[in-house]
């Protein structure tokens, strides 16, 4: 059909149509064709073509997989105290206007964006819900907890402009312990940044697989109909008119293999609701684990549907500079 198509294309007989529109007209026939010729291809050989979609698939779903693992170490972090916030312990002969008075100098700093006031009450109210400490509690005559400061440096500051604060607090008179957890943040920020480069790299190698797994397919396409391509350029028929077909059939591997990928990261993400809810649990309720974003699940089927066009076209393009 093919090649009836390209000679129909090269004959002109008179119309009374302009050359123009009848160009534009038989291009939007071939686009169609196709689009529908690959399609049926695909479906007239199911096993091979779901083995190649199922691995193009797999590949792409694992970055998926690895970006939901990363950002819900985030939130892990952030619920954990990565929110970077410093608890400065006050002298226990501070009283309320001092720690008032304290908690306004530090929040005049440049580099300090909040600083929240934690009363002796509070403290112990804290203590109290804590299990095995409510019976201790009782027998005090007094309340034994200083004031708090809660200090939040501001985001985006480095470890040591916040070693810094700390530092400048831990030296003032009315401070008796300065409890910072910056080692452990600063390790965890590094670990995070790690993963990002091996999520981008890990995507990038499994992108360059889909990529190779379309070509090959392709190319064993493309080789096995050497004969009626060989009719075709020899009634005339351009590499584009040649080329199309096998573009279109890239791009279905590439849409299918994406959609799959979409479909497995969500199962994963479903897989691990439950025991994320009861981690959640664990922490009170703080820890807000969040599924992959929306656009990204739409944006995975096309990117691999323009990945799949790439793989076709690099090999099309060399297979048929070999023919000719």
């Amino acid at each position: 059909m093919a090649a009836d198509t390209a000679r129909r294309d090269a004959e002109t007989p008179p119309r009374n149509e302009p050359s123009h529109t009848r160009r534009v007209a038989s291009w939007r026939e071939h686009h169609g064709w196709s689009a529908a010729a690959s399609l049926r291809r695909l479906a007239a050989r199911p096993l091979g073509s779901l083995l190649t979609i199922a691995v193009m698939g797999l590949a792409l779903a694992l970055p998926l997989a690895f970006y939901l693992l990363l950002g819900n170490v985030q939130q892990l972090g952030q619920a954990l105290g990565q929110d970077q916030a410093i608890n400065v312990f006050l002298q226990p002969d501070q009283v309320a206007p001092q720690a008032q008075l304290l908690a306004k100098q530090l929040g005049e700093r440049s580099d300090v964006a909040a600083v929240t006031v934690k009363t002796p009450q509070q403290g112990l109210d804290e203590l109290a819900k804590m299990q095995g400490f409510s019976g201790a509690l009782d027998t005090l005559d007094q309340n034994p907890l200083p004031y708090v400061l809660m200090v939040q440096p501001k985001q985006g500051l480095d470890a040591a402009t916040v070693e810094r604060l700390v530092s400048d607090m831990r030296d003032m008179r009315s401070v008796a312990q300065v409890q910072d957890s910056g080692t452990w943040r600063q390790r965890l920020d590094a670990l995070l940044g790690v993963g990002d480069r091996v999520v981008v790299a890990l995507a990038l190698m499994l992108a360059l697989a889909a990529l190779l797994v379309v070509g090959n397919t392709v190319r064993v396409d493309i080789a096995s109909r050497s004969e009626e391509i060989g009719v075709l350029l020899l009634v005339g028929a351009s590499g584009a008119f040649v080329r199309r077909p096998y573009l279109y059939a890239g791009i279905w591997y590439g849409l299918f293999s994406g959609i799959l990928a979409a479909l497995l990261a969500l199962a994963i993400e479903f897989a691990l609701s439950g025991p994320v809810a009861r981690l959640s649990q664990a922490y009170d309720g703080k820890l807000h684990v969040g599924g992959l974003p929306p656009w990204l699940l739409l944006a995975v089927p096309l990117a691999a549907a323009a990945l799949g066009w790439l793989g076709a076209r690099l090999v099309s393009a060399w297979q048929l500079r070999k023919a000719a």
